[in-house]
């Protein structure tokens, strides 16, 4: 897109720049100040001088950066970056998510990060915050992307777990290790079942969010397991890194899952293989971008990575200024 005199947001070669405040959001090279809405390794890099992020991320940031030059903030406390009043609102995508809000004179332009609208037990629910511009994800911006109860669908995952086990099958469930696997366990507790085992990566974060205080269900490392261990029955968390890897070998007779917003399409389930797929995501659906959009009450929109042309188009239907940011950040899940 191109940039209109006074924005307080524009693309620069490392990522989206505020010239008044001297700063970027989620920078994808390496710059002086960054602003960090979030731990995923597409949002949170290595080699900035230093970050500010929501003091509720923090645990996530240390885990996945290391010891860096920190500048927590509470969700809503207000900081000065140069003329720029900056301050950070909950996004409700993962444990310590924020939107990014900036106020120059006046003028109020949010960066959303990536957000969801449903119910999530492991982070504070998602905050319209109003805003003169709005720069929103993109991730599932298509109508087909509408997203059942999360609840009920981990209630499926518990009635697969319980008929495998009735055959002597282990059920290996395949979710991103930061925030959805956390989610998924955080809804587990609410069933009664038995410990949950987890591969190494995601037992890491899980670990990180217990620390934070979020309750989960009972889990077990399945690298502390005596080898030869028989898993039949139970449920197994792992990353969608280790489908097919030698890892999973351990599981001799297993049915293979994967919970994902992307399982809202049977064909990609099909594609990859899975036997079951469970609709879980941790980005807005379809009506939820579009409710969101309008409670800000932005009279500019832009959005970026995903779907961004069919928001655009359909936003620009609607009578919608409506832009978007060509960044560095991934699809999503």
């Amino acid at each position: 897109m191109t940039a209109t005199r006074g924005d307080l947001i524009v693309l620069r070669p490392e990522g989206m720049y505020c010239p008044a405040g001297d700063f970027y959001i989620d920078p994808w090279r390496p710059v002086e100040t960054a602003v960090i809405t979030h731990g995923h390794g597409d949002h949170a890099r290595i080699g900035m001088a230093r970050y500010h992020a929501a003091s509720d991320g923090m645990p996530i940031l240390r885990w996945r950066l290391g010891e860096q030059e920190f500048h927590p903030h509470a969700y809503g406390e207000s900081f000065q970056l140069g003329s720029a009043r900056v301050s950070l609102h909950s996004a409700g995508h993962v444990l310590g998510s924020a939107q990014v809000r900036i106020d120059v004179e006046g003028e109020v332009w949010v960066a959303s990060g990536d957000y969801k609208r449903q119910h999530d037990p492991t982070c504070p629910a998602f905050e319209v915050v109003p805003c003169n511009v709005f720069i929103t994800e993109a991730t599932f911006a298509l109508p087909v992307y509408r997203w059942p109860d999360t609840h009920d669908e981990v209630g499926r995952i518990v009635e697969w777990r319980r008929a495998c086990a009735a055959r002597g099958r282990t059920v290996v469930l395949y979710a991103y290790a930061l925030g959805k696997a956390q989610r998924i366990l955080a809804e587990l507790a609410r069933f009664d079942e038995p410990p949950v085992f987890l591969h190494g990566a995601v037992d890491t974060g899980v670990q990180v969010y217990r620390q934070a205080g979020i309750e989960l269900i009972a889990t077990e490392p399945v690298g502390e397991q005596p080898k030869g261990k028989d898993y039949a029955g139970r449920l197994v968390i792992a990353p969608p890194s280790a489908a097919g890897s030698t890892w999973t070998r351990r599981f001799r007779d297993a049915e293979h899952g994967f919970a994902s917003g992307w399982m809202r399409l049977r064909g990609n389930r099909r594609r990859r293989n899975y036997d079951r797929g469970f609709v879980v995501s941790d980005h807005a659906d379809w009506p939820a971008l579009l409710d969101t959009i309008e409670q800000t009450g932005a009279k500019r929109i832009i959005a970026t990575h995903g779907s961004t042309d069919a928001l655009i188009r359909h936003l620009r239907e609607r009578g919608c200024d409506a832009q978007a940011f060509s960044t560095g950040f991934g699809a999503g899940e």
